[in-house]
């Protein structure tokens, strides 16, 4: 009875400590939003205080006190955001120089300080932004407004090609973790005033900045207005990359297919906002969210039309065939194999069944086994070191394949099966649609695996019925072949002739269709149209 009175009473104590700590927490945090909320003092100290209480004294944030004249102030900055060098040089020296009585803080902005982004803070929440950002503030007794300068510093990633979006013939800069390295990326190829770029931050906590790009004039309003939207509805303590913010904005969170097209590519996006789409960039992240997407863009690569037009289109259908074999393949297989002998010639089944004549289990299972040990391998090489990881993949394949054949766990006709869906998977060029292919491939190969042919046509069926619902931004996922637009089927099917591509994307395009004058064919062909 006692034991049991002591660990009653020590449940309560921890009770109780719980309790403390989250009130705590709640005062501080109330605390905090108090002094965010303040306006900025006259009073230099008590402004100097309320930044220490809101960053909870943080030693990365550094205070240096000077005069202007007579006058006492202050200058805040972060200590790794900041070219302190330049501190010195641009604001500091200007304003140390200053003799006499003070004026304003005017003069001080358009006179003294030489630094090309500067400006007048009214309230204490647009200082803690700012100086959270990288800008320097400078507090001056008696006046009700601070200075913000613009002289960040701090480590960022040159621009380098993006590593799985490579091309053997087209342009090799990506797009880097730094918002403003990727606007001017977008900006030199688009010298437009038309190009639209509308900031804004999202995160309590992380405040990401976020920018919705798009060209005035051809890009339809009502997607813009959509995009924003969705992007100023979302309510969250922080964002880390764009695939935080493609989750939150997406029509159908619960499909497997991707409903926006991810790329690390400035021609990429380019491209597809000379169509009337809007890309969403996400500071910290290289990759671009470009809405809306429809099945083929995330089919297409940016190769296909740096090539000529002719061997564009032979690539392209060339990687549909690619998909349907990734999909369904191993399921045709199992289907076959279990429940329509009959199809095969009599020399090929007899020569199956000698090499299935030592496996203990049926197709189904045969080929479960091998394709998640395909997955595997596939994940491991990708979480190794680059010097190892491509080594492990391929030595692991060989040898763990060439070891369950000679222990007759699984056939060999099995392996080639296996292998030549994990090489067609590879040809898809976007990596999540690849990864939603490698998914629907294991339930479709259950229904093989249970009712034949008959599970496939099925498993396909809903597949379509799914993707017809699908909408990307309003847009139907299967467009334009449905519904069936003509006119743009010349770069769904086939990769048209830039001179027969005279106008935009019917359902992205329409605030300015027409995207070339008539008759730019070659002279040879001048008339034939």
């Amino acid at each position: 009875m006692k034991m049991l009175f002591k660990k009653m009473q020590q449940s309560k104590q921890q009770k109780k400590q719980v309790q403390q700590q989250k009130k705590l927490q709640q005062i501080e945090h109330s605390s905090n939003e108090e002094n965010i909320s303040k306006e900025i003092s006259m009073d230099l100290n008590e402004n100097i205080k309320n930044i220490k209480a809101s960053f909870n004294d943080s030693s990365d944030i550094l205070y240096r006190n000077f005069f202007i004249g007579e006058q006492k102030a202050c200058i805040v900055y972060i200590s790794g955001l900041t070219n302190e060098d330049r501190i010195y040089e641009n604001v500091l020296s200007p304003l140390m120089e200053e003799k006499g009585e003070f004026t304003s803080l005017q003069d001080l902005v358009e006179n003294k300080i030489t630094v090309s982004e500067i400006k007048q803070l009214g309230t204490f929440k647009e200082l803690i932004k700012d100086l959270a950002t990288g800008f320097q503030i400078i507090l001056v007794e008696n006046q009700q407004d601070a200075i913000s300068t613009g002289l960040p510093k701090w480590e960022k990633r040159s621009i380098e090609e993006p590593q799985a979006e490579h091309v053997v013939r087209g342009p090799r800069e990506g797009f880097t973790e730094t918002i403003d390295d990727n606007i001017s990326l977008l900006r030199r190829r688009v010298r437009s005033p038309k190009l639209t770029v509308k900031g804004r931050s999202i995160g309590d906590i992380t405040q990401t900045e976020v920018s919705v790009v798009y060209i005035n004039g051809i890009a339809d309003k009502t997607l813009i207005e959509e995009v924003n939207k969705r992007l100023d509805r979302i309510k969250i303590d922080g964002i880390l990359d764009t695939s935080y913010i493609v989750e939150l904005i997406e029509d159908n969170p619960y499909s497997p297919f991707p409903q926006t097209l991810n790329t690390e590519r400035p021609d990429v996006v380019t491209a597809y906002l000379l169509e009337g789409h809007v890309a969403v960039l996400v500071d910290g992240s290289p990759f671009t969210i470009v809405a809306p997407a429809t099945i083929y863009s995330l089919l297409q690569a940016s190769e296909d039309y740096y090539e000529r037009y002719i061997i564009g289109s032979a690539i392209r259908w060339l990687r549909y065939f690619f998909v349907v074999i990734a999909l369904l393949l191993p399921s045709m297989y199992i289907a076959i194999l279990t429940y329509h002998q009959e199809m095969v010639p009599t020399t090929l089944i007899i020569s199956i069944a000698a090499s299935r004549e030592m496996v203990p289990f049926p197709a189904l299972i045969e080929a479960f086994l091998m394709e998640i040990m395909f997955e595997i391998l596939r994940e491991a090489g990708l979480r190794l070191p680059k010097q190892v990881g491509p080594a492990v993949g391929i030595v692991g394949a060989l040898i763990i394949g060439e070891a369950a054949v000679q222990a007759g766990i699984v056939s060999a006709p099995m392996v080639i099966v296996v292998a030549v869906t994990g090489i067609a998977s590879f040809a898809i060029p976007r990596y999540n649609a690849g990864i939603s292919i490698r998914m629907l491939r294991f339930p479709i190969m259950i229904l093989a695996g249970s009712i034949g042919l008959l599970g496939i046509m099925l498993g396909c069926i809903a597949i379509v019925i799914h993707l017809c619902s699908l909408r990307s931004f309003g847009t139907p996922y299967l467009a334009p072949l449905a519904p069936m637009q003509f006119k743009d089927i010349k770069d769904v099917l086939m990769r048209a002739p830039i001179w027969k591509m005279n106008t935009r994307p019917h359902l992205t395009g329409y605030g300015n269709r027409n995207r070339q004058g008539t008759n730019q064919q070659p002279s040879s062909d001048q008339g034939s149209d």
